[in-house]
């Protein structure tokens, strides 16, 4: 056994470790550099993941839903309450899609010059679109002069967009109405038929077989329309119908077929050969109604599911009469609350210029079964369209300015206008919600549209040109 002193002798020792074999520092430098180019390209790999996320990530533009008149705000409830309806032709859309930055850029064109609007519809409280006649004739981008124009803040500003490529109406061409159901699908009518699932931004022709559309509404994902068969010329090309057809076709589609056979072929019983009466529609959110040229009711579902029945008339002392310039009827005014409570408003056959005229209102609360009498319209001026606001209120636009029926009131008033209001009063109104409406001059030349904000008691102008 060795010594223990020669041990510590040996521990205490220099060691000189042995050199490493040939080639070992080239190989670990080797390595190390592999390493650090894969550290490279994992970074370099990560930075590229997360600029194709920010480069792909869709930007969605919100088009905002303004109160022109701030200091009623406390007012104006929720829009996204309101009940869709179309009477009126001033729809509220709770459920509007958004539209992408592309779509919302793209309206971006000047309002045509003497732009004279024939028809008006909303989704929502802030966007809208107005058809009609503008620049001047020989002057304008085609040889036509249809324009269109659409504001996104309730009428503050309007931009030009994009009009189907037609005419003003001549007999069976042209068009004088617009629709939309939201932001992507809308429909120009009377009496051509016009389709855009692009917002607006291209428009194709609907071949309407030789029949005329003389009233079209929207709601949930489906339009409806009239489609008639007529002789009328010239503006009037909702005269001389003999017989209404109600068709439906999915909103996103062209697919036009009728409703049932109950609203197939329907004409005015009691006119003894002649040509027929016009004819309406009101949708709200469930239920729609087709009020027929004989004064009989129609009602069904808007979703597609069912025909429509008849389910009553209109009182024995209201006649539809014949149609207005935009096809609806001349003296049964019809409008909705919902799908159960409706209003007629039955006026007597004086023509445009009379002092007064006989307007005897009625309302029904079971969905056109039975009539009760409402308090007498004013008999100054001449009626030419009633809306319904979800809230109950009456608005009765005529010749001299526009009338109202507050819910729960007995008596009509007068609602205040701006300036005066428009000379030869209005030929459309029709409310958005319980606050908010919209109006149309009888004149189209005013080139205005007219809004409330307090649940029609008073309006203001928008003027198209932004004067």
């Amino acid at each position: 056994m060795a010594d223990r002193r020669d041990i510590d002798d040996w521990l205490s020792e220099r060691i000189n470790p042995l050199p490493p074999p040939p080639g070992t520092f080239e190989l670990i430098k080797r390595r190390a550099r592999r390493r650090k180019i894969r550290r490279l390209a994992i970074t370099a790999t990560s930075a590229a993941v997360i600029v194709a996320a920010a480069v792909t990530v869709p930007q969605v533009v919100n088009l905002p839903v303004l109160n022109p008149n701030p200091t009623s705000a406390a007012q104006a409830g929720n829009p996204a309450s309101a009940t869709p309806t179309s009477q009126g032709r001033a729809e509220s859309s709770a459920a509007a899609p958004r539209p992408s930055a592309s779509a919302a850029s793209a309206a971006s064109a000047p309002v045509l010059a003497n732009f004279r609007p024939t028809s008006v519809t909303f989704i929502g409280t802030g966007t809208g679109w107005v058809i009609g006649q503008a620049s001047t004739p020989g002057h304008c981008a085609t040889q036509y002069c249809t324009s269109m124009a659409r504001t996104d803040n309730a009428g503050r500003t309007w931009t030009g967009v994009p009009a189907p490529v037609t005419g003003a109406p001549d007999g069976a061409t042209g068009v004088s109405q617009i629709r939309f159901l939201n932001l992507t699908d809308g429909w120009a009518f009377g009496p051509e038929l016009w389709v855009t699932h692009t917002g607006g931004q291209t428009w194709t022709q609907v071949d309407t077989h030789g029949l005329r559309v003389t009233d079209l509404e929207t709601v949930g994902s489906r339009a409806f329309a009239l489609f008639a068969s007529c002789t009328g010329s010239g503006l009037t090309f909702a005269a001389g119908c003999t017989s209404f057809t109600l068709d439906s076709s999915p909103a996103s589609g062209q697919d036009w077929t009728p409703v049932g056979a109950a609203t197939t072929g329907l004409t005015d019983s009691t006119a003894d050969g002649a040509a027929s009466e016009a004819a309406s529609l009101v949708l709200t959110g469930s239920r729609g109604y087709l009020l027929a040229p004989d004064g009989a009711l129609y009602a069904g579902p808007v979703d597609g599911s069912a025909a429509w029945p008849r389910v009553g008339a209109l009182v024995s002392s209201c006649t539809v009469g014949p149609a207005q310039l935009d096809g609806q009827p001349w003296q049964a005014l019809l409008g909705a609350v919902n799908a159960k409570e409706l209003f007629v408003a039955c006026t007597s056959a004086s023509g445009s210029g009379s002092a007064t005229q006989n307007k005897l209102v009625f309302s029904s609360p079971d969905g056109g079964i039975s009539w009760l009498p409402m308090a007498r319209a004013p008999a100054a001026g001449v009626g030419y369209s009633l809306a319904a606001s979800p809230s109950g209120t009456v608005v009765l636009g005529t010749d001299r300015g526009i009338d109202l029926l507050p819910a729960g009131d007995i008596a009509w008033q007068m609602a205040t206008l701006t300036g005066g209001g428009p000379a030869g009063g209005f030929g459309f109104v029709g409310m958005t919600t319980g606050v908010q409406g919209v109006a149309l001059p009888a004149d189209p030349s005013a080139g205005t549209v007219w809004f409330t904000f307090d649940g029609g008691q008073s309006w203001k102008p928008s003027h198209l040109d932004g004067s």
